[in-house]
């Protein structure tokens, strides 16, 4: 099931990790709940010849959300000052398993890369089974890199809002069951609790085996069906602050289906304005 656009295993990898146009990218990113601290874990271990990108760095500064995707040219000159460009096939990671590096995936994609990958399973799968981590950092010569934003990838407030309304997409939301109905506080002060209305709930940790890595093409696809998504329809993909959506959009490429786009701004941005309407009822 191996698939260098979308999901490659940690035996593929170990299989090219000598590859010379190999770019490996360390991407672990936490909730502060969780208390870690990615980039010291990174420079204690990682996988030989990674890079750290650093999701909340390299994101749009001049917007108020939490690491919103970055404008094409700073994508391109954080990416060349990692050594990472034009003909490379790159396989991102993360410390969870499958977590963050799917929205650095995402980025590549709406970058108009396509030769990216996320590593099934993470850093914790690679370590169980012995694999060999470094705590050097790599050597990295600059590489030009060509970008094409692909905008049909991405949704701001306004086109989910329309969504919303006419029902002509499926908006999918990757966060918890309780966070989806509100019975919960958010993890981000000040944001009302619930969903968009008419969204569909598939918290994204059903979409992923026990061992941390990703279920199988038609055990991803029950699983958006179990949870009344239309795959007939284009799909927006949505969560607290875009990364975990990231992972239903992986999913949904896993399984065939290539039109659905991100809404960047998720929750953090529609659970903040009072004019937008919410949910708290599964439709």
């Amino acid at each position: 099931m191996d698939d260098p656009k979308t999901l490659v295993s940690t035996e593929w990898l170990a299989k090219h990790l000598k590859d010379p146009d190999l770019r490996i990218l360390d991407a672990s990113w936490y909730m502060p709940a969780m208390n870690r601290d990615p980039r010291a874990e990174y420079e204690a271990a990682h996988i030989p010849g990674a890079r750290f990108f650093d999701i909340d760095e390299i994101s749009d500064a001049r917007s108020d959300l939490p690491h919103m995707a970055p404008p094409v040219e700073k994508f391109m000159s954080r990416m060349r000052a990692m050594g990472v460009g034009d003909g490379h096939q790159v396989v991102v990671y993360d410390g969870t398993g499958v977590f963050s590096a799917a929205r650095v995936w995402w980025t590549f994609k709406l970058m108009g890369k396509d030769d990216v990958a996320v590593l099934d399973g993470g850093l914790p799968k690679w370590q169980s089974e012995g694999r060999e981590i470094e705590d050097l950092p790599p050597m990295v010569r600059d590489r030009h890199m060509t970008v094409q934003r692909r905008a049909h990838l991405v949704r701001d407030v306004t086109q989910v809002s329309a969504a919303s309304k006419l029902k002509d997409h499926e908006i999918i939301d990757a966060r918890s069951k309780a966070r989806f109905r509100g019975e919960v506080p958010e993890p981000r002060a000040g944001l009302r609790s619930g969903h968009i209305p008419g969204s569909k709930n598939v918290p994204f940790d059903t979409l992923l085996n026990a061992n941390g890595t990703m279920k199988a093409p038609g055990e991803l696809k029950a699983v958006f069906e179990a949870a009344g998504v239309d795959l007939s329809k284009p799909a927006i993909t949505t969560c607290g602050s875009g990364v975990t959506a990231a992972i239903l959009s992986l999913a949904l490429e896993r399984i065939g289906k290539v039109d659905h786009s991100l809404y960047d701004g998720s929750w953090s941005e529609w659970g903040q304005f009072p004019t937008l309407p919410v949910a708290t009822t599964e439709d």
